[in-house]
């Protein structure tokens, strides 16, 4: 990227915006923010005039209604009604203000829920979604769909990174409507703090998937960012400009539940509420693609939930003495 060209962070106040931020904050002094307050990205004609003022030149889409399977299963309309006017909004201005390069943030859920694994770029489409959160998943498609179409229509160079499930720093720990990571770190770490003899965990256990820590995230989204152009150009013209982006690795929410236990430090016992909901079977994404390019996570699991546990701890601290 060029040095003097202004990034805007879109969602710069999100788990994975967060990470871009301070990701780019030690390369590039020109980086536009923007609160909810300041700038809604569900409101068309307010992010025309934000980029018709300000002309970025590069722009991070990591602004999203996110959240687990209940807050996917409870929220429908909501998931997909904002996710599909962010996207749109921000993609189109980006159009018409002559940005050079954007890139956008999806999901792994994008792909079939009985997808072939590990799972390729390629089997995008390829067969029927999670049901759970199949309108989020829906929106995101629509935003990789967007970014391809654009760029054989008007020649833009938009590209789509399908991030596995991250975590780290200021992520939800709701435990209503957070990713099942953050929502284990609270549940154990309340269920310490009472003295519980038992924590209740959702579904069986068995589904397997994958982590990546926030900041390797935001690492590989700006090494993307900063390719040569012919390696860019490359990924940008293929019929879907989509590249995967992950560790390579995956466990069973059993065993991760073991190691946010012992992270934590729990000593009781895990009850399993086969009741709840599972979600899809198991989710891992292919890196090969981004791993040809010379990209690759560092920070393994444990030490990224240690880094997670102790933000949660900060957070917290922040509630308790506001």
């Amino acid at each position: 990227m060029d040095s003097l060209g202004k990034i805007f962070v879109a969602g710069h106040r999100g788990l994975v915006g967060s990470a871009l931020v301070r990701r780019l904050s030690s390369d590039q002094p020109r980086i536009l923010l923007r609160t909810h307050n300041e700038l809604d990205l569900t409101e068309q004609s307010a992010v025309m005039r934000f980029f018709e003022r300000e002309r970025p030149e590069y722009v991070f889409l990591a602004a999203a209604k996110v959240g687990g399977i209940h807050a996917n299963s409870t929220y429908p309309g909501d998931f997909i009604y904002s996710n599909l006017s962010i996207q749109t909004n921000v993609i189109e201005a980006a159009r018409r203000y002559g940005v050079s390069r954007l890139l956008f943030l999806g999901s792994s859920c994008i792909y079939p829920r009985d997808c072939p694994q590990p799972m390729r770029e390629e089997y995008l489409l390829s067969g029927t979604l999670e049901a759970s959160n199949r309108p989020y998943a829906v929106a995101k498609i629509s935003g990789i769909e967007m970014c391809g179409a654009y760029n054989r229509q008007y020649g833009t160079r938009y590209l789509a990174v399908m991030p596995t499930n991250s975590y780290g720093p200021n992520d939800n720990y709701d435990l209503q409507n957070s990713h099942v990571l953050p929502a284990l770190i609270r549940k154990f770490h309340e269920a310490k703090t009472r003295g519980d003899a038992t924590m209740t965990a959702w579904g069986t256990g068995s589904p397997k998937r994958e982590f990546v820590y926030s900041d390797d995230l935001a690492d590989a989204c700006a090494f993307l960012m900063n390719l040569p152009d012919v390696e860019y150009d490359r990924l940008i013209a293929r019929d879907q400009p989509l590249i995967n982006i992950g560790t390579g690795e995956d466990l069973t929410i059993r065993e991760l539940t073991e190691t946010v236990k012992s992270v934590v430090g729990y000593s009781g016992v895990v009850a399993w509420d086969s009741d709840k909901p599972d979600g899809t079977p198991r989710k891992l994404l292919d890196i090969s693609l981004l791993t040809s390019l010379g990209w690759k996570a560092r920070i393994g699991l444990r030490e990224g939930i240690a880094l997670a546990y102790r933000d949660f701890l900060k957070i917290l601290a922040k509630e308790n003495n506001p």
